[in-house]
């Protein structure tokens, strides 16, 4: 049985007051506290009632949480590097859960957390795990003869519309992230000009991000023709394609392979591994550095006209390799390049900020 006194400076290290497990306790409980630790952090995760583990996106492993002696308190005391921003869950009941104490989520069963020495994330809002995000009033049912199936693409006009903004894995931004709420904040304080944004989500994302040409044909042919005939005013000559994680990687290589109809990327954390064989690999980073897009990045002089801005977790040290020579074998061949790292790892949280910075440099 700890003494009170140690009960006491447990609670007050993270600024909580009471007993651990005590009503007074929780009653001043809140998002994840951190605390200086060896030139990083210490941060206190907590979970009232059951045993628990608390999960991250990418960059650790899961940690199990203890119970503080005969009470309804779990806990972990997490190390964490300096500059991070997480999506987490805790793995309880069977089931997966967001952060009751965290006002801050990402869909119904993730929440948000950033050390305090994160940098801020202007225009993106708080935004709880129980707030239904906004929805673009505008919706495009297409039936695609080249990729098959039918899937709904939403289109909103921010301050009136203009250049379109591609958002791969346009789900992603419209039911976890408010990339709608976001863009229009940065519209309104001249961050940004007018856009319309296009959300595409994707049905099968190994099949139709990796480097094929099936993809892009489709959004030429089919997709683009059925925007500028949905009423929206948008200016599909001036296309911007965001997409992160594989799709980074198919928005690098619609530049390479289409360069008629994409000449402005915006890509975070982009799939450099990949190669034809990359699936089949164990380890999926285990292969050539910079992956098929550096071989075709070799072959690929006169870049000149592309425009191309790349951002990657600065936590995600195994990415960083393949990402740098893609980088510099884009700038070499003539491309206009922006490079930047992400106080992240291989997490949407940590490439809201880049997303909205990288289409406004983008456009300028």
């Amino acid at each position: 049985m700890r003494s009170v006194t140690e009960q006491a400076a447990f609670a007050a290290r993270f600024g909580l007051s009471g007993t651990p497990g005590s009503d007074a306790f929780w009653a001043t409980a809140g998002a994840p506290a951190s605390v200086p630790d060896d030139g990083g952090w210490t941060t206190l995760f907590l979970w009232r009632g059951s045993p628990a583990s608390v999960s991250f996106e990418s960059w650790s492993k899961s940690v199990s949480l203890r119970r503080w002696e005969d009470t309804d308190c779990w806990y972990a005391e997490v190390p964490m590097p300096p500059r991070l921003r997480v999506t987490y869950r805790f793995l309880a009941d069977g089931g997966e859960h967001g952060d009751p104490f965290n006002p801050e989520g990402a869909g119904g069963d993730r929440s948000v957390f950033a050390t305090p020495d994160a940098p801020r994330q202007p225009h993106w809002p708080v935004v709880g795990a129980d707030d239904v995000l906004p929805v673009p009033s505008t919706r495009i049912r297409w039936a695609s003869g080249l990729l098959g199936g039918r899937r709904t693409v939403r289109v909103h006009p921010v301050g009136g519309g203009g250049p379109v903004v591609l958002l791969l894995d346009g789900d992603d931004w419209l039911y976890l992230h408010p990339a709608m709420t976001a863009f229009e904040s940065a519209v309104e304080t001249g961050d940004m000009p007018p856009v319309t944004l296009v959300f595409l989500p994707s049905k099968d994302r190994a099949a139709e991000f990796g480097c094929g040409p099936e993809l892009w044909q489709a959004v030429r042919d089919e997709l683009l023709p059925l925007v500028a005939d949905s009423g929206v005013r948008a200016d599909p000559d001036r296309l911007v394609v965001a997409g992160q994680s594989l799709g980074g990687l198919s928005a690098m290589y619609a530049a390479l392979e289409f360069p008629e109809l994409v000449s402005r990327v915006a890509c975070q954390s982009p799939s450099f591994w990949w190669t034809p064989d990359a699936l089949d690999r164990a380890d999926l980073l285990d292969g050539p550095v910079g992956g098929s897009i550096a071989g075709r990045l070799r072959e690929r002089p006169g870049l000149s006209g592309l425009r191309v801005a790349f951002d990657v977790g600065e936590h995600e040290t195994r990415m960083l390799p393949h990402c740098a020579l893609v980088e510099s074998l884009t700038e070499q061949a003539g491309a206009t390049v922006r490079v930047s790292r992400s106080a992240s790892g291989h997490d949407r949280a940590g490439w809201r900020h880049a997303l909205l910075r990288d289409v406004a440099w983008a456009l300028a």
